[in-house]
Parts: structure tokens; C-alpha cells; sequence
């Protein structure tokens, strides 16, 4: 009495790949990077050009806001206060339609003017700030080392 497997008497082997546990993988990989990527996206959105950066072409001229050693204010070229800062950004044309800034800062002023600067533009409505730097070839570093305060 011999059994048979229904298969006509020929042992054939099933070469067909098992696609289920990969799809089960590529799933779990998927939620997960779901829940994670909403999760990167912390702290404030600036792009901070590199020193050595090639000038950007706008025919149409940037929206800079101007601070300068003496932590005075210019929009577009405009002196304004501290204080009306915010109000100038609302009601800017260019702020409303771009949500976009670029900000000239000189380098000796404390990192807290700068930051409070890009914080009424953020309450303003600008969700993108550019700082702007003085092309040069290199990066002095040997220059950053001198300025180090005791």
C-alpha cells in the first residue's frame, strides 16, 4: 500500500518565493517610519548658508532685514524700531505672499539680538529666515581663534 501525493507520481519542488514575510516587514518598516518622521522635524527651520556660498540670482531683489552693530533695524532699507518690527513683517507684501527672510547681521552683535530678531519674524509669519554672509574663498579660521574671548 504506497501513498500518493497527487501529483502523478513526479516529485516536483515548488520554486515559487514566499512573498508574505517580506511584505509583512516592509509593512512594520513603513509604520515606523510613519510615526518617526513627524518626530524630526524639532527645533527652528533656518538655512544657514557656508561662507564660501555662491551668490543667489532673484530678479525680483530679496526682503532683507538689516541689523547692525549698534543693533539698529532695516527692512528693505526702511530704518524701523524694535518695536514695530513685528508690525512691518505682518504687513509686508512680500512676508504674507513668500513667508521668507533674509537677515544681514554684523558679526560682532550678541547671538541673543539675532535670535530674538528671527523670533518676532517667526510670531510675524515668516516660516523661512536666510542669514546672509560675506562671500569669501576661505574660512578663516585662524581669524575665529584670535576673536575667542577669555
Amino acid at each position: 500500500m504506497g501513498m500518493s501525493s497527487g501529483g502523478g507520481g513526479d516529485n516536483e519542488l515548488n520554486a515559487e518565493i514566499n512573498v508574505t514575510p517580506l511584505v509583512d516587514v516592509m509593512l512594520v518598516l513603513l509604520i515606523i517610519f510613519m510615526i518617526t518622521a513627524p518626530m524630526m522635524n524639532t527645533g527652528v527651520d533656518i538655512d544657514l548658508p557656508a561662507v564660501t556660498a555662491q551668490n543667489i540670482e532673484d530678479p525680483e531683489g530679496k526682503l532683507v532685514m538689516s541689523i547692525s552693530a549698534d543693533q539698529k533695524l532695516r527692512l528693505g532699507g526702511t530704518a524701523i524700531t524694535w518695536t514695530e518690527l513685528e508690525v512691518k513683517l505682518k504687513s509686508n507684501e512680500r512676508v504674507q505672499r513668500e513667508s521668507q527672510l533674509y537677515i544681514e547681521a554684523d558679526k560682532n552683535l550678541p547671538y541673543a539680538v539675532v535670535i530674538t530678531a528671527m523670533a518676532v519674524a517667526k510670531t510675524a509669519g515668516v516660516t523661512k529666515v536666510m542669514m546672509l554672509t560675506e562671500p569669501t574663498d576661505t574660512l578663516q579660521l585662524s581669524e575665529l581663534d584670535q576673536n575667542k574671548q577669555p
